[in-house]
C-alpha cells in the first residue's frame, strides 16, 4: 500500500503530526507551501485566516505536485481556520484529483472546530473513504513521546 501525507503548517503544529505519521508510515510526505508568505502573530494571523476561508482564497502553491494515482492512502492535515481548512489546502485540492482513494484527515488548532472541518474536507473529497480524523490542541506545547504515542494509537485503529 502506497502512502502518501499532504500538509499545510503555519507555525509548525501541523508539520510535528505529519513528521510522526510519515515516519511512522515509511511514506511520502509533501508540504504545501504558499507563493506568498502568510502572517503567523497576533491578531493579524487570526484575521488574515478567517477572511481567507471566508472568501474561499486559494493561494498559488509552488510545490510540484505528484501523481496522486500513486497513492492508495492519503494523510492530509490541515491548520484549522474559522471552522475549516486552510487556504493552502483549498488550493491542492482544486489542482489534484482524489478519487477512490482512503483518507484520513488530521488536524491542529488552539480552540477546536475539528467536526466542522473534517466535513467540509469529506465534503469536497465525496468521491472517497475516509478511514479516520484526528484533532491535536498545539501539539508544540506537550511532550513529544505523548504526542507520538496519541499518533501510533489512531494509526492502530483506523490501518
Amino acid at each position: 500500500m502506497n502512502t502518501l501525507v499532504v500538509f499545510y503548517s503555519l507555525e509548525g503544529n501541523t508539520k510535528i503530526i505529519a513528521d510522526i505519521l510519515a515516519e511512522e508510515l515509511d511514506s511520502d510526505c509533501i508540504e504545501l507551501k504558499p507563493d506568498k508568505e502568510i502572517p503567523k502573530g497576533g491578531l493579524t494571523k487570526f484575521f488574515w485566516g478567517g477572511k481567507s476561508v471566508l472568501f474561499h482564497e486559494k493561494p498559488k502553491l509552488v510545490n510540484d505536485l505528484p501523481d496522486l494515482s500513486n497513492y492508495d492512502t492519503i494523510f492530509i492535515g490541515t491548520p484549522i481556520w474559522a471552522s475549516s481548512f486552510s487556504p493552502p489546502i483549498a488550493s491542492f485540492l482544486e489542482q489534484v484529483t482524489i478519487k477512490d482513494k482512503q483518507l484520513a484527515f488530521f488536524a491542529c488548532h488552539a480552540g477546536g472546530g475539528a467536526d466542522k472541518c473534517f466535513d467540509k474536507l469529506a465534503a469536497a473529497l465525496k468521491d472517497n473513504t475516509v478511514i479516520g480524523t484526528i484533532s491535536f490542541a498545539d501539539p508544540s506545547k506537550e511532550e513529544k513521546e505523548k504526542v507520538k504515542s496519541q499518533v501510533k494509537r489512531w494509526l492502530h485503529e483506523i490501518t
